[in-house]
């Protein structure tokens, strides 16, 4: 395998070139970027920053989300999607005030006993909050770090993580932990794409297996060979989760006492004059599913944002 230091040289000095500015970045304040990963969680960093934003203004404190109400927080959370990662960020915030006098983990396995904390958020924000040196895998990582030392032929997701435990910056490095991996999303968001990298302008180009077979970025079938195999998402619109977003969306606009169930009826039928599908289950397992996942509140007929 590539020396890691040669490559922690060559990102070194490409990301304090290139380095996306981002509103997330640069701060040491663990909230603030346990905000940020979740929401960066299937939506694009563009739609990301405004919301961002505007959630931290609405929420600046982890006491201040804990303290809210849920539909607060599901309708600053609108154009997100998924909205379910607003109620599990809530659910979260006041777990950590409850048990843990406010204060998130500084470590990833400590946050990783979180309620809906998973494996990479957890490293995520123990690695950019407080400086933990673990290894950091998101698509991104995963593409680069894969072409880097397989080449073309696309290993298991699993047998990237001893590589990228390996390649971690140790004391002395050119470059933090923190910074390498925030350098190695770059690199994969703006040079190494699923589909047409371009080799010639990215910093691993020297030390590549892949660069070499994709370089010419003329074969989009080979360069999507070479990604580590990732389950593709079902289609969105007329999907049960289509419908999900379309009731709560609908309900963000309703005062608090809610609806009458007859109305939803009336915005399923919209739907799917929009969508040209049929909801694929019926309203009040619909219903029943939101009300499971935290999203909505039924009582009687009447259905509420909780």
């Amino acid at each position: 395998m590539v020396d890691a230091r040669t490559l922690h040289e060559s990102v070194a000095a490409w990301y304090a070139r290139n380095a996306r500015v981002l509103p997330w970045r640069g701060i040491d304040d663990p909230y603030a970027i346990l905000v940020s990963e979740v929401m960066l969680q299937q939506t694009q960093v563009e739609r990301v920053i405004p919301k961002f934003r505007a959630f931290l203004d609405a929420f600046p404190t982890l006491r201040a989300l804990a303290g809210a109400q849920p539909a607060d927080v599901i309708r600053v959370w609108a154009g997100m999607g998924y909205n379910g990662r607003a109620v599990r960020l809530h659910r979260l915030a006041r777990d950590v005030m409850e048990r843990l006098g406010g204060e998130l983990p500084s470590t990833a396995e400590e946050l990783r006993k979180l309620p809906g904390i998973g494996p990479y958020t957890a490293a995520a924000v123990a690695s950019f909050a407080y400086g933990e040196p673990v290894a950091v895998l998101d698509t991104n990582i995963y593409r680069v770090l894969s072409r880097v030392v397989h080449g073309v032929e696309a290993p298991s997701r699993d047998a990237l993580h001893p590589i990228a435990e390996e390649l971690l910056p140790q004391a002395g490095s050119p470059i933090t932990s923190a910074d390498w991996h925030q350098a190695l999303m770059d690199v994969g968001a703006t040079l190494c794409t699923a589909r047409q990298p371009r080799c010639m302008l990215c910093p691993l180009r020297p030390h590549c297996a892949a660069a070499p077979h994709l370089q010419s970025g003329s074969d989009p079938a080979l360069a999507e060979a070479s990604v580590p195999y990732a389950p593709r998402q079902s289609r969105f619109q007329g999907s049960a989760r289509y419908f999900r977003g379309r009731i709560v969306g609908y309900l963000r606009e309703q005062p608090d006492t809610g609806v009458d169930e007859s109305a939803l009826e009336a915005v399923l039928r919209d739907a799917e004059t929009a969508s040209g599908a049929a909801c694929p289950v019926s309203l009040p397992d619909l219903l029943a599913a939101l009300e499971r996942d935290g999203l909505v509140r039924c009582e009687g007929t009447r259905v509420r944002l909780p």
